[in-house]
């Protein structure tokens, strides 16, 4: 069987920073009781703001305060009407934590060059039955207009309704595979699963395109 990595941990400390900060100790059961209550909070967030397009999801931790920094491309719809929605949020959030707890909203400006959002927007246009492969090139024709270096896209499964599951990659440009990111989504269709992968490049170090293409 293969053993495989979450390619965010090989990035953390390089190009990425960690999605919790916090420190707690083990000894007294502190650390694996904030860890399902930080996993509890993001599975909730995602389930409750799906179509708030949420990119990323931080949590900080301090003694006595939690503290949810929200990525979303539509700060709007979380925010709601006279922040309604926001407070609403809140008050469930507040019922999975013992902590205060203080939720900020940062907006995304592009979010054709973030690789969580078009992954998600591919396997939302798989749900409404569109083509694969006119899904995968239109978000790629896009991201690439908005200025991304590279990209690679794979989706997985029983593409277009095939008796065979199968694997299809799109690749376009260049890949450095240090400065890239890589998200996946898996969706459930009508005849089975399905994973959208989505590596996309935005910047590289000096020096490193012309290693590529030597």
């Amino acid at each position: 069987m293969g053993q495989k990595v979450n390619p965010h941990g090989l990035r953390v400390g390089i190009i990425k920073d960690w999605d919790s900060k916090w420190y707690a100790d083990t000894k007294d059961g502190e650390f694996s009781d904030n860890l399902v209550e930080d996993y509890k909070i993001r599975e909730f967030l995602k389930k409750e703001l799906y179509s708030a397009n949420i990119s990323k999801i931080e949590i900080e931790r301090t003694a006595d305060k939690v503290r949810v920094n929200l990525y979303t491309a539509k700060p709007g719809v979380v925010i709601g009407k006279g922040g309604a929605g926001i407070n609403e949020i809140k008050a469930k959030l507040q019922k999975l934590t013992s902590k205060k707890l203080f939720i900020d909203i940062k907006e995304i400006k592009k979010p054709d060059l973030d690789a969580q959002l078009v992954a998600e927007n591919i396997a939302q246009q798989l749900e409404n039955r569109i083509s694969f492969r006119r899904a995968m090139k239109s978000c790629m024709s896009r991201t690439m207009k908005m200025g991304a270096l590279g990209i690679k896209a794979c989706c997985s499964g029983r593409l277009g309704g095939a008796d065979m599951a199968r694997r299809l990659f799109v690749l376009t440009s260049i890949m450095v595979l240090l400065r890239q990111t890589q998200l996946m989504v898996k969706l459930v269709l009508r005849y089975g699963f399905t994973t959208v992968k989505y590596f996309l490049l935005k910047e590289t170090r000096k020096g490193a395109i012309n290693n590529v293409n030597a």
